[in-house]
């Protein structure tokens, strides 16, 4: 009775460890992040379910590709290039601005070739 109780305790304490750290939940990138995508391609391609599948396999793909680290400074290069004035060049001109629009470019070719 006293093995019965002890391995019910245990279960019970690996199930609560298993709740109180998840394992990576299926995905890397934020889930707002996500969703921005997946918006802006909707607005981009047309609002009906087939987008929808389609920019949700996009972002899949691009997440299969870069991590969310490098994607999200390639996201903020090409947001900030998008100033004016001669500060924005920065983020358009500079050799790591670049490479990471490039690398963000690739992704994206790519999951448009996998998914569109």
């Amino acid at each position: 009775m006293i093995a019965i109780k002890t391995l019910g305790i245990a279960t019970f304490a690996l199930a609560a460890i298993g709740f109180a750290f998840p394992a990576a939940a299926g995905t890397r990138y934020p889930t707002n992040v996500i969703a921005e995508y997946v918006y802006a391609c909707m607005k981009a391609n047309g609002e009906n379910r087939a987008v929808l599948d389609r920019c949700s396999c996009s972002i899949d793909v691009i997440e299969s590709i870069l991590p969310y680290e490098r994607y999200e400074a390639a996201s903020t290069f090409k947001q900030m290039g998008l100033l004016t004035g001669e500060n924005s060049a920065l983020f358009r001109e500079s050799a790591p601005a670049k490479a990471a629009t490039a690398e963000l470019r690739r992704a994206q070719a790519e999951a448009d070739i996998r998914c569109f």
